[in-house]
Order: C-alpha cells, then sequence, then structure tokens
C-alpha cells in the first residue's frame, strides 16, 4: 500500500511538471509569434525591396499549388452550370412543345375559317376592300408634355402624307395627323384631350369614344345604359364616323371603377421609334373640319 502511495505521488508530480512545461512552452511560442511579426513589420518598414521579393517569391511558390487546387473547384461550378442550363433547357423545350402544339391546332382553324370566309365571300358576290397605301416613318420627336400628347414623324407631303390618315404600329393604333409639314408630320396621339375616336368593345361589339384625357389611361365615354365591361376586353376601332376603318387594335380594358372605364393601350408612347402612316382612303374628319371651316367663313 505504501508503495502504491508512493507510484501515485511520482505520477502526480511528473504530470504536473509536464503540464507546467507546457504552458510556458504556449507562453514562449506566443510571445515568439508577435516578437516575428514585429520583426517582419519592421522588416518590411525598414526595407521594402526585400519585402517585396519576399512576397513575390511566396505568391510565386503558392500560385501553382492553388492553380491546381482551384480547377477541380472550377470544374465542378462549370458543371453545375451545365447542369442548370440543360435543366431549363429541358423545361422551356417542353414549354415550346406545348406552345407549337397550341399554335399548330390555332393554325389549323384559322386556315380552316379563311376557306370557309373566301366560300362565303363568293357565295355573297363580295367585292373587297382597295388595300390601303402607308407610309412608315421614324419618331423624330415627342412634343408632348402635360397638356398635349403628339409626337413628330419624319414623313410629310413629298410622301403623299394628308392630315386626317391614320398612324398604326404592329401593336395598334397610335392616332391620327393632326398637321402635315414638307418633310415632317405631327400626330396627335388617341391619349390627347382632343382625341375622340370611335370603338367597340369585341367581346360584346357594345360601342363607345374612346377618349383621351392626356392621361397614359384613355377612357371610355358614351357607353349604352346597362352596358358593362370586364377588365381585359379587347377595343378596338369601330369604323363609324369614317374617321378610321372598323377593327384595328386599340387597347384592353385595364380599369372599371364608378363607372369610369380606364383603357391601356396597345401602342405604348415611351416605346415607338417606327410609325405606319395609313391611308385607308377615309375622309370622315377632313370633311367634317372642312364643315366647320366653311360654317365658322360663313359666319
Amino acid at each position: 500500500m505504501g508503495v502504491a502511495y508512493v507510484k501515485n505521488r511520482k505520477h502526480s508530480s511528473l504530470s504536473g511538471l509536464t503540464q507546467h512545461g507546457m504552458g510556458v512552452a504556449n507562453r514562449f511560442g506566443y510571445l515568439g509569434l508577435v516578437l516575428a511579426s514585429f520583426a517582419l513589420m519592421m522588416l518590411g518598414k525598414a526595407d521594402l525591396t526585400v519585402m517585396e521579393r519576399v512576397r513575390a517569391s511566396v505568391s510565386d511558390s503558392v500560385a501553382p499549388v492553388l492553380e491546381v487546387l482551384s480547377r477541380p473547384v472550377a470544374s465542378l461550378d462549370r458543371l453545375v452550370d451545365e447542369l442548370t442550363v440543360m435543366g431549363e433547357l429541358r423545361a422551356e423545350n417542353a414549354r415550346l412543345r406545348e406552345e407549337n402544339q397550341h399554335l399548330l391546332e390555332w393554325q389549323s382553324a384559322a386556315r380552316k375559317l379563311s376557306a370557309e370566309n373566301q366560300n362565303l365571300k363568293s357565295q355573297l358576290n363580295f367585292a373587297p376592300d382597295a388595300e390601303p397605301g402607308f407610309v412608315t416613318a421614324r419618331v423624330i420627336a415627342d412634343t408632348g408634355g402635360a397638356f398635349v400628347h403628339s409626337i413628330l414623324a419624319s414623313a410629310g407631303a413629298h410622301n403623299g402624307v394628308t392630315k386626317g390618315q391614320a398612324v398604326v404600329t404592329g401593336d395598334g393604333l397610335v392616332g391620327r395627323v393632326h398637321a402635315v409639314g414638307t418633310r415632317s408630320v405631327r400626330i396627335l396621339l388617341i391619349t390627347d384631350l382632343n382625341s375622340r375616336v370611335p370603338v367597340v368593345i369585341e367581346a360584346t361589339r357594345t360601342r363607345a369614344i374612346l377618349a383621351g384625357d392626356n392621361n397614359e389611361r384613355p377612357r371610355l365615354i358614351h357607353l349604352l345604359p346597362g352596358a358593362t365591361a370586364s377588365i381585359g376586353d379587347r377595343i378596338v376601332t369601330s369604323g363609324h364616323g369614317g374617321a378610321f376603318p372598323p377593327g384595328i387594335p386599340v387597347g384592353v380594358v385595364a380599369q372599371v371603377s364608378d363607372g369610369n372605364v380606364l383603357i391601356k393601350p396597345y401602342a405604348q408612347r415611351e416605346r415607338l421609334e417606327f410609325v405606319r402612316i395609313v391611308d385607308y382612303g377615309l375622309k370622315g374628319i377632313l370633311d367634317s373640319t372642312s364643315a366647320a371651316e366653311g360654317a365658322g367663313v360663313t359666319q
């Protein structure tokens, strides 16, 4: 028993000495690192050329290792990107296939309706309208403001443009020619306060007047009592008044509240770059304008 006690005392003493030695070594190691860092800082301040050479040597030595280590990471990143792109392409391909199928169905229906329409026209001895002439012009200035919505286009009388002609884009109706110069025209937009366009709600064939009020959303006025409009309904020209032919797309119903029906035009003013000035052979605006001017002169 005494021998065991002596052994335990010796073991405890050795453990204590070992721990004490490790603590001293840690303290001196930490102090050594601090001194080494301080020495490097002083050396860097004292001799910049030497430090730059050391840094360059370290960078040159480490660069190949970093390059080798970065290759698997870069390859993995490219693999992940390619897998992501392939997944997106697969989804887009499926969507395009479905869309293409719908378009083929619509194409078949359109061909059938076109053939039926031609057949009915031949039975009715229908005389088709003459193809309208047109001039394509670039929008060269937006002269609109808070009180006027109009633009200038690079076409004029020398191109055969006359007052009252319709102005359209591939999206829909823009407005009408308001004033004609030799090489430029002023176009009154459908959002202008002075613009009035006879239209119909395509789904219900309800007639109305599209009235501009110098805002981006013109409104429908003179709706028949009890007539309703729903958000998303297409608005097209009615052809009444002899100003525009029927069927030109104008916009969609964007808001219905408190008896006000606001329309979002297909042709956005801020996106107009090229416009088409179309001669449909209609003189409704000119005739009414001439009549008004004649009445003023008579008075």
